[in-house]
């Protein structure tokens, strides 16, 4: 397998065997089973809104609170040292843990992942298989669209009221706020608009439980902005 960090490690990027990459929300769930699991650690989840729910599941399963925060660790950060949470991520790749720091650790990330597969004595795709047993598969992408100013401004006063009742047939069940517009779809699927507030671009988050599901679901949200 293969491990790599950004320039100042503060996050991981994975790959295994067979040359593929594990996406960061299945890092998460991975990092979460492997703490609650493989370690028997006990203490809250905090999550990004553009991360896995897979977490969230792996929270009710081992019977522990899972938080929800706006994206970057100016509020990550802030809500693991407040609720003393065991694990804290985001969609970036960035992971915090308790005993360490309330901020990514790259480094360590990678540590507990080799760790992970030296206790179980599996590769990736097999612990992957594990977590899914207990949660069911997830499956995730995001496209980035780039936009004027003018753009993004139509776009921001178009949010506050869209309220569709269904993305690519599935059903929505409810809407979240917390950083951006996202749907909670049926089945445990969500969706996410977000407008980035350091660059010109609007990004689109999904992740849902068939993998043929997510381009589908990701143009759908596409064209509800109209971009």
């Amino acid at each position: 397998m293969a491990l790599a960090t950004d320039g100042d490690a503060d996050r991981i990027g994975v790959m295994d065997e067979r040359g593929q990459f594990v996406d960061q929300l299945r890092v998460f769930a991975l990092l979460t089973y492997y703490l609650l699991e493989v370690r028997g650690l006990r203490g809250p989840i905090v999550k990004s809104v553009t991360t896995t729910s897979m977490v969230q599941r792996l929270g009710e399963l081992y019977g522990v609170p899972v938080y929800e925060t706006g994206v970057g660790f100016k509020y990550l950060g802030p809500k693991m040292i407040e609720t003393d949470a065991l694990i804290a991520g985001e969609e970036s790749g960035g992971f915090a843990f308790r005993g360490h720091l309330p901020e990514r650790d790259g480094i360590l990330s990678g540590l507990y992942i080799l760790d992970l597969m030296a206790r179980r004595g599996k590769s990736l795709p097999e612990l992957l298989e594990e977590v899914f047993a207990k949660v069911g598969p997830h499956y995730y992408d995001r496209i980035d669209v780039t936009m004027t100013p003018a753009e993004r401004d139509r776009i921001a006063a178009l949010l506050p009221g869209l309220q569709p009742q269904a993305i690519d047939g599935l059903r929505v069940t409810g809407y979240d706020r917390t950083d951006g517009l996202r749907f909670l779809l049926e089945g445990g699927a969500w969706a996410l608009i977000r407008l980035s507030g350091t660059e010109p671009l609007m990004r689109i988050y999904t992740e849902v439980r068939e993998g043929e599901q997510v381009q589908p679901v990701l143009q759908a949200v596409r064209e509800l902005t109209g971009a």
